[in-house]
């Protein structure tokens, strides 16, 4: 029977601390290049930066409409891309009818002035 080779502790050793470091390190080292919002901002021409400062709240506001929406999609049994193309569906169609009723009552309007003008309707 073979002799057992011994183990190489310093290579394991290496190992372990070079995971730990690739590990740990690589989302530090990430992280503390990554620029922060304010950093960004702050590089933007004055123009930029005014009208940036000035959607902040709109693009928050659509951002939180956005994830509602996705809740609301994801309580349903169905894949949530059907459910995003069911509700698209629907919202065409409201469109459409809104239209069609605004278009009803422009053309509701036209004719009550015809008729207060005392011309002939057509």
């Amino acid at each position: 029977m073979a002799a057992k080779k011994p183990t190489n502790w310093r290579l394991w050793a290496k190992c372990l601390i070079g995971g730990a470091a690739v590990a740990v390190g690589g989302p530090a080292f990430t992280m503390w290049l990554t620029p922060t919002e304010e950093e960004l901002r702050s590089k933007y021409n004055p123009e930029l930066r005014k009208k940036s400062l000035e959607n902040v709240e709109e693009k928050q506001q659509e951002f939180d409409d956005f994830v509602t929406r996705l809740k609301e999609y994801s309580k349903s049994d169905k894949h949530i891309w059907i459910v995003v193309k069911e509700e698209e569906e629907r919202r065409r169609k409201a469109e459409l009818a809104a239209a069609k009723a605004s278009k009803q009552e422009t053309e509701t309007r036209r004719e009550e002035m015809r008729r207060e003008a005392g011309l002939e309707a057509k």
